[in-house]
């Protein structure tokens, strides 16, 4: 008879601490009952050697609020290693909300994380309307993984205040109390924290800012203050008032919440401003304030192409006779001489924002391969491609947009690539405050596939660099958000902890290209993005995925609140 459920044997084991061990791991109901050398039978097991066994990645920035509720697998995170993810960030999400504001959120939603609305519109089965009822629709729901729930700023808002909110009016004092009493109810239900937004770049579909822009610091202070030990607060900003906006930061973690983060990238219209930030974060750390950036691990990358949302000849009068042909017309129209002619003399009209800013920076677009590179050469910029062949850059990139049938990809890393290297990503890495996040796991399904930064972690950083010890890599994935997040219940590989692990062939793990489904409600688009090398994911001791194919099974479950380690239970 086996004496355990699942033992995974004979592989090297990081721990999620940073030590690496040959080792077996056995797991019994649902969490790790053993870890050393030639442990009893299991009732199934997994011949790990010669693979590295790693504790389940947590990502702590996605955006499944919608996707959650409809799917039962969280792609494209789950295959890549995720087997806890938050959502909520950003300040968008769609609880609270009273059926009148469902088509605002939705709104919101798409524009500012490029979701299709129609999806949204039919997916979403609204049986919820206050944020416990939201946590209450997720439970009833199994999936692959664990899901956690921050609460969006945004639909607390737009609850409050109704249209003054999305107005973006200033909350009254009546308007601050009920969003306290509110998010007091939603962190009892079991949200891990609070979301909010204040950059100018997130904008609702229709093109307005969105409610929780230019909130006073002063219904932020306020609504901190709620959360205490309960929860995290997080924030995303353009600190264009650094000093006012990193006080926002300093307000939440003085008023005493578990931790305070925020997004931290390089854009090249400011290249050294994530240093100056750092250094903030560095001086509110030495006054004892919880406080942390989160960070990727590679180049933000934009992808366009024929069914992506955005390419450069989308915005062409005469590609708008061909925007809502499929995928086969479209390309052989593009063949026609006469069409590329005009296509490539003609002016953009209402271009998107990201095109007038780069669909002419040549130097920044690349060719995406079958082997994806998120940090190319600059000789292998479509600008220097064209100076090698001495043609003008625009027709190399029309002749590759209709390539493989017109699935192919142009890769723009938007930010974090200022100096077409990665030194920048590595410095923020490596840095003692900051946590590896910003995937964005469920959002821009049609510009961004930054799920697969999980698995870029180790593979780039880890195995073919070496720049980040692979102890220290599997620890950024695992432990230090789990940690951060309040869930001490995992991301470690130790008796007693939850069993959520991953069985990876280093040598073999690879990233594959990016493509197009049509697995949306209402048929919408997004890119998924798979791997190759996961030999198995298990959450709670059930294997969800073997060899880079999900087995069916769905234990994943709604993590209400901050988890205590189970050794700290049993000290108490």
């Amino acid at each position: 008879m086996a004496d355990f459920d699942l033992v995974i044997r004979g592989g090297t084991v990081a721990d999620g601490a940073g030590a690496l061990a040959e080792a077996d791991v056995a797991v019994a109901n649902g969490v790790i009952a053993a870890v050393g050398k030639g442990l009893a039978a299991g009732r199934e097991e997994i011949d790990a050697k010669g693979l590295l066994v790693t504790p389940g990645f947590v990502d702590i920035h996605t955006h499944f609020d919608g996707q959650a509720t409809w799917d039962r697998h969280m792609e494209p995170s789950s295959s890549h290693g995720a087997t806890t993810v938050v959502m909520g960030n950003c300040g968008v999400g769609f609880a609270p909300c009273r059926p009148q504001d469902r088509d605002a959120l939705i709104a919101l939603m798409e524009g500012v994380e490029d979701i299709p609305g129609a999806a949204l519109a039919e997916g979403l089965p609204w049986d919820w309307e206050s944020f416990p009822d939201y946590l209450d629709a997720l439970a009833r729901r199994p999936r692959d993984i664990d899901v956690a729930a921050q609460v969006p700023h945004g639909p607390l808002r737009v609850y409050a205040m109704g249209q003054r909110g999305i107005d973006r009016e200033p909350a009254t004092e009546a308007d601050i109390a009920l969003m306290r009493r509110l998010l007091d109810e939603a962190l009892d239900a079991g949200a891990v924290g609070l979301a909010t937004s204040r950059t100018i770049a997130h904008r609702t579909s229709t093109g307005d800012l969105t409610p929780m822009y230019g909130a006073l610091r002063d219904e932020l202070a306020a609504l901190t203050k709620v959360i205490g030990k309960r929860g995290v607060f997080q924030l995303v900003s353009d600190f264009r008032d650094e000093e006012d906006e990193f006080g926002i930061l300093e307000d939440a973690a003085r008023a005493g919440v578990a931790g305070a983060s925020f997004s931290l990238l390089q854009a090249d219209v400011a290249p050294q401003k994530w240093r100056s930030m750092l250094a903030r974060t560095e001086a509110a750390a030495a006054a004892g304030l919880p406080l942390r950036a989160q960070v990727i691990c590679r180049p933000v990358g934009v992808l366009m192409g024929l069914e992506a949302s955005v390419h450069p000849f989308l915005y062409r009068p005469s590609f708008a006779p061909l925007r809502d042909q499929p995928l086969a017309a479209r390309v052989a129209a593009m063949r026609d001489p006469a069409l590329r002619a005009r296509l490539l003399s003609e002016k953009d009209e209402g271009a998107h924002p990201l095109l007038i800013y780069f669909g002419g920076a040549h130097a920044k677009l690349f060719p995406m391969r079958a082997e994806p590179d998120y940090a190319p050469s600059a000789d292998d910029s479509f600008a220097a491609r064209a100076a090698r062949a001495g043609r003008p850059a625009e027709e190399l990139i029309y002749d590759w947009l209709i390539e493989d049938e017109g699935k192919a990809l142009i890769y723009l890393p938007l930010y974090n690539y200022t100096a077409n290297d990665l030194s920048v990503c590595g410095e923020m890495l490596r840095h003692p405050l900051t946590i590896h996040g910003l995937a964005d796991g469920g959002a821009h399904v049609g510009t961004i596939c930054d799920g697969s930064a999980l698995t870029y972690l180790l593979t780039r950083w880890a195995r073919d660099d070496r720049t980040i010890p692979l102890g220290e890599a599997v620890e950024m994935l695992t432990s230090r958000p789990a940690s951060a997040i309040g869930l001490f219940d995992r991301g470690r590989i130790a008796p007693g902890l939850k069993a959520d692990l991953n069985v990876i062939d280093l040598d073999a793990l690879a990233i594959e290209r990016p493509r197009i489904v049509h697995d949306l409600p209402a048929g919408g688009r997004r890119f998924l993005q798979g791997a190759r090398g996961y030999r198995a994911t298990v959450v709670s001791g059930v294997v969800t995925r073997r060899d880079d194919r999900a087995t069916g099974a769905l234990p994943g479950r709604l993590v209400r609140g901050r988890q205590a380690s189970p050794m700290a239970r049993a000290a108490e």
